[in-house]
């Protein structure tokens, strides 16, 4: 039984999806056994296979690629413990200066915030449009998640730095 995806990405990143030579297009087919058909005029996406688990991974790796994410990044969601996920910063501005603000927040002066949120939690974060994604191990997702959103809601820098390490101290005790 075959099932199929259909989705959307920005027209700016329809050539990163498709790859040099359609390398991409084809290493995503090959690695989660699908057939991804790309109509490059509108970014329309269609996703087709009949592995669930492989049609799910194709459209989450494109969704990826699509919000931002290189492809190599993209590519670890074929891990088993690795997550993207997704935070509409439009879900917290009311007026497109506060998206651009908020957006400031999470990037910080030169990229310095992104980069220490990434660091500290593991994870690869890329501001693109009015969203931030987030692959990592899932666990870790989860905390970045909270880390950006505490951006997001306003919560200075320091006390989520502090938030985080204070996550990983737990979960160390978890292990």
């Amino acid at each position: 039984m075959e099932f199929s995806y259909k989705l959307k990405i920005p027209k700016e990143r329809v050539a990163i999806l498709i790859g040099k030579k359609g390398k991409v297009k084809k290493d995503i087919e090959r690695a989660t056994k699908t057939k991804v058909i790309i109509d490059s005029e509108e970014g329309e996406v269609t996703i087709q296979g009949d592995d669930a688990l492989g049609l799910y991974t194709a459209r989450e790796i494109v969704k990826a690629i699509g919000r931002g994410f290189n492809p190599e990044i993209a590519m670890l969601l074929l891990k088993g413990d690795y997550a993207f996920d997704l935070v509409d910063i439009g879900d917290y501005a009311k007026t497109k200066k506060d998206l651009v603000r908020l957006k400031g927040r999470v990037i910080g002066e030169g990229g310095k915030s992104r980069r220490h949120i990434e660091d500290l939690t593991n994870t690869n974060i890329v501001v693109y449009g009015k969203t931030i994604g987030i692959i990592g191990k899932a666990e870790d997702v989860v905390i970045a998640r909270k880390a950006v959103v505490g951006l997001l809601e306003g919560s200075k820098h320091a006390t989520v730095y502090r938030m985080i390490e204070r996550k990983r101290r737990e979960a160390k005790y978890l292990i």
